[in-house]
Parts: C-alpha cells; structure tokens; sequence
C-alpha cells in the first residue's frame, strides 16, 4: 500500500504542478528514460531502442528541466498545461537489493492547454525502481514504454 500511495502522491504533485516537492521524491543517482519505440515484426520483440529516446535524463537535467519551467523562459507551457495522470495495475516486487522494490505500472496521461478543444493522450508501462531512503521511498529509476511509435504532442515539456 505504502508504494500505491507513493505513485498517487506523485501524479498529483505532477498533475498540480509541484515540481520542486516532485523531485524531493528523486534519489541524487536517478535514471529517467522514454526510449524511442519502432514498430517491428512478430517476434522480433517490443521494440524500444536502447539507442534513442525522447528523454534520458538524470536528477541534474530533471532539476534543470524544472527550473527552466518556473523560469519566464518556458514559452511551451504558457499557459501551463493541464495534465492528470491515471496509474493502475500496479505490480510490486523484490529490487536488487534490500533498499529496493521494483514496480511495474500502467500510465495513462491526459494534457491539455488553453482554451484550445485539443487535448493529448499518451499510454504506457511505467518500470520504477524505489529506494528506501532516510525513512522515505524515493524514485531511483524510471523507464517509459509508450504505447505510441509517433507522439503527436507538440512538446514533451511534461514529465510522465
């Protein structure tokens, strides 16, 4: 229940635009990835490249995301975007060491701007890895399989 609860507060720290108290919940070694998916044949596997990515990221690059986003200087997000994430089918099990779990979770993520009619919806596998930390779960890595090969949003200003 502690690592459902830990997921729930963070998409709505995301979804309420508390970026600074988000990355509170980040280990200082944190590995942030959205590999590029490509459509391959049956039995070829999932296909995500190990290559490419739309982000790649580490607590330092995610810091500075954040502070360009505060910042005057984040012309993508003015106004900022309305986002809500949904985290369902939440699977916890045994990490690599004693301080961590390993969890698996379905994301599905609604943005939209403005008084604009348009909106985005993205899908996909969440695969987190959760330390426990000075009495706290913390974030130590995160992979995002999206469902999509092509991403029809027009920025990816937002964190999933």
């Amino acid at each position: 229940m502690e690592i459902c609860n830990f997921l729930f507060h963070e998409a709505d720290l995301l979804d309420t635009g508390a970026f600074r108290e988000w990355l509170s919940l980040m280990t200082d070694d944190l590995v942030y990835r959205i590999p590029l998916r490509v459509t391959k044949e049956v039995g070829q596997g999932f296909g995500f490249l190990d290559s490419m990515s739309h982000m790649d990221d580490t607590f330092y690059t995610l810091e500075k995301r954040v502070h360009r986003l505060e910042s005057e200087y984040a012309w993508a997000e003015i106004p900022p975007s309305r986002t809500r994430h949904f985290v369902s089918n939440i699977r916890v099990r045994p990490g690599g060491n004693d301080s961590e779990v390993q969890v698996d979770s379905n994301l599905l993520f609604y943005r939209s701007r403005g008084d604009s009619p348009a909106f985005d919806i993205l899908s996909g596998k969440r695969q987190d890895v959760l330390r426990w930390v000075d009495g706290n779960w913390k974030l130590a890595k995160r992979t995002v399989l999206l469902d999509q090969t092509t991403l029809a949003t027009h920025n990816l200003s937002f964190f999933m």
